[in-house]
């Protein structure tokens, strides 16, 4: 398999300006399995300075020009997914249907994008005094510093890049130093699809912080779009004030899940399943924090302990493995160390619990007698943990679930009249009902307080990179 390990700046491969490097590590294996190339402030200027030059060019190209380069990207992943795939399970360590279902919902942005970059609203009316018509266009903001994690090295990219090259704006591209093969493969992608140069830059700048805060104070940038921490997004806005960048944020989550009288435990296992193991956890939709009802509490654990026991857990390149690796040691240790937390705090051990001394590997755990405002049920796990408080008042239980600074998603499971009306208590800015996943690239994505600003995918996220720009007419 070709890995392109280079940084990509105004349409061509290139090495870093000091020709520095950073490993890419294989969690699985704890093995090098490249040497990615590593920015400098000249790389990362030189990198604006192109997306600037080619900007006029590209916000003046036709909607549907730009849609058919996003058709093309389209269908190239579509043909390559499982190449897609293997780069992110060597360079992430999650577990090959893990890999393939992302490869499936990334590649379907830049459909959605393609779709959405022929269909952007304006408006034409006249107005109440009737003096004037007033006409409202959007128009591409301009350069666009798009900043991804490592847990979903590709969605999370596509679905900034779909957006953006839709709208009309020219983007840099700084993924995760842990998974930049997964970027630098997509950003391969684009190029074949026939992006024009300097539309579409890739850096992976070292030392992150200072190098990116440089980028956001060069004036040509004008849209942030970043997915990651809230620590981090904190410092993001801070940075993008004193140029007054607007900024797209999808930060952190602490998801609960209710389980309602009623619930059908079948159902609610069968969704918990995928809330908390999808991605092994990490992810920012990851159920964190399950209120189960006294009336199901018993029949909930044992039936979810049964089905985390026969998740089968390695290496993804062995595809019957269900659970992977996560990121790092150091990951795999965060989340240990927050299980021995909870037992230490007076939870019980239900199963699972355990690390292995290869690889980033930890076995999918159950934990039960949580209380709510344990540590555990403060932090995002960010693994394969399931922590459950057992609750007696669905009052009780919504006011739990909203005890949080976040508010990106929540699970309700139960009789759908009820869980309806417990959705619509719950501060978050998408809950899924009686199912455990609802990211769609149709659907608005993100949340309410501090887990994010702004929504991706959807109608909604296109808009999140054009401009409104009011013209005053006589009538």
């Amino acid at each position: 398999m070709t890995l392109f390990t280079q940084l990509y700046i105004d349409g061509a491969w290139r090495d870093g300006a000091d020709g520095g490097t950073f490993p890419v590590i294989d969690p699985a294996a704890g093995e090098t399995i490249a040497q990615f190339a590593a920015a400098t402030a000249e790389d990362c200027a030189a990198a604006v300075e192109a997306a600037e030059a080619a900007f006029p060019a590209w916000s003046s190209t036709s909607p549907r020009a730009r849609s058919e380069i996003l058709y093309r990207a389209f269908e190239i992943l579509r043909a390559e997914r499982e190449r897609f795939a293997e780069i992110m399970v060597r360079e992430n360590g999650k577990a090959w249907p893990d890999a393939l279902a992302e490869a499936t919902y990334a590649t379907e942005f830049f459909r959605w994008f393609a779709e959405e970059a022929v269909r952007v609203p304006g408006d034409f009316r006249l107005s109440p005094a009737g003096d004037k018509r007033i006409v409202v266009a959007r128009q591409p903001m301009g350069v666009a510093l798009l900043i991804t994690p490592w847990n979903f090295p590709a969605a999370m990219a596509t679905r900034k890049l779909g957006p953006a090259l839709a709208a009309g704006c020219t983007t840099i591209l700084k993924p995760a130093r842990e998974t930049p093969l997964t970027a630098a493969y997509m950003v391969d992608v684009l190029e074949r699809a026939g992006v024009p140069r300097g539309v579409v830059n890739l850096v992976t700048p070292v030392p992150t912080g200072p190098l990116v805060a440089g980028m956001l104070a060069h004036p040509a940038v004008r849209k942030l779009s970043f997915t990651g921490s809230t620590e981090v997004g904190r410092e993001l806005l801070k940075e993008c004030a004193d140029t007054v960048v607007s900024a797209s944020m999808e930060l952190g989550g602490n998801a609960p899940v209710i389980v309602l009288p009623g619930a059908d435990i079948a159902q609610a296992v069968d969704g918990a399943m995928i809330a908390k193991m999808r991605n092994g956890g990490s992810a920012c939709t990851a159920a964190n924090r399950f209120y189960v009802h006294d009336s199901v509490h018993d029949a909930f654990v044992a039936e979810m302990s049964a089905r985390l026991g026969e998740v089968r857990t390695g290496s993804g390149l062995d595809q019957a493995n269900t659970l992977g690796a996560l990121v790092s040691v150091a990951e795999r240790d965060k989340v240990a160390e927050l299980v021995r937390t909870a037992v230490g705090e007076g939870a019980r051990l239900v199963s699972g619990g355990g690390s292995h001394a290869e690889g980033a590997f930890i076995d999918p755990t159950l934990i039960d007698g949580v209380t709510h405002g344990d540590t555990i049920t403060r932090r995002e796990i960010f693994g394969p943990v399931t922590a459950v408080v057992r609750y007696e008042s669905v009052d009780e239980a919504v006011r739990m679930a909203n005890d949080t600074e976040f508010g990106l998603v929540a699970y309700v499971f139960g009789p759908e009249e009820l869980a309806l009306r417990t959705a619509l208590r719950v501060d978050a800015g998408m809950v899924a009902v009686n199912r455990g996943v609802l990211s769609d690239p149709a659907a608005p994505f993100g949340g309410t307080k501090q887990s994010g600003l702004g929504r991706e995918g959807g109608s909604e996220g296109i808009l999140e990179f054009l401009e409104e720009k009011y013209v005053a007419l006589n009538p």
